[in-house]
């Protein structure tokens, strides 16, 4: 019989340079300390590190700032979404254009989420992004949907000395998590994936796959093909 430990998903022991490389090129402002770079490859890091509590702590105050945005505070709708975008981006590590999160929102740090044009976050999303979340172009983030890079021992004296670790997840093109699913960590959604309502999504998922379940499985394909209009 195996124990418990040989089938945990175990923190790595070496920085992921391909990963790191990206982060620092593609999102400003990037915590200044060495455990961001052990956070984000997965390795066991030090949360309480200054920067990275500081980094969590604007993030917590600006998705706040967002949500007491009001329409009449501004004098036309126009300047209102303007701002709205300028403070989303303020959020994001980085985005293309016509980014879109309705609130309440909640993220760790933001800066790690990196994302294509046209995304869309419904209200009451959570996206731990302890590690990257990188999602393609014209993604559909439902409503009560959890993204997760953030993991921890399955061992609870592990978990009692505070060891947590994080695993990337990237999301393709014009994928569609559909309310209340979740999006564990590790896992790999390629183009055009759509997930059901309350589906849990434990492993990698192939293009053009709808994924419904718990936990998640492919029940067929779907023959997309996006056109130019």
């Amino acid at each position: 019989m195996r124990s418990q430990s040989s089938i945990m998903v175990q923190p790595s022991s070496d920085l992921d340079l391909e990963l790191i490389k990206f982060a620092h090129a593609t999102i400003e402002n990037v915590p200044d300390t060495p455990e961001y770079d052990k956070m984000i490859s997965g390795m066991v890091y030090d949360s309480f590190s200054v920067p990275l509590e500081t980094a969590r702590f604007r993030s917590t105050m600006i998705c706040s700032q967002l949500q007491r945005m009001s329409l009449d505070h501004y004098s036309n709708l126009d300047d209102f979404k303007i701002a709205r975008t300028r403070l989303t981006r303020q959020i994001l590590g980085k985005c293309g254009k016509n980014p879109l999160i309705e609130t309440p929102f909640s993220c760790d740090y933001g800066l790690n989420i990196v994302a294509g044009d046209d995304l869309y976050i419904n209200a009451n999303a959570v996206l731990l992004d302890t590690s990257l979340i990188i999602l393609g172009n014209n993604c559909k983030i439902g409503p009560n949907v959890t993204i997760t890079t953030a993991d921890h021992p399955l061992d609870a004296n592990g978990r009692s000395e505070g060891l947590d670790y994080s695993r990337k997840v990237i999301i393709g093109d014009n994928c569609w998590i559909a309310a209340n699913a979740t999006i564990l960590p590790g896992v790999q959604l390629g183009d055009n994936v759509v997930v059901g309502a309350g589906s849990v999504v434990t492993k990698n998922i192939e293009s053009n796959s709808l994924v419904l379940g718990v936990p998640g499985r492919i029940v067929r394909k779907l023959n997309q093909k996006i056109t130019d209009e």
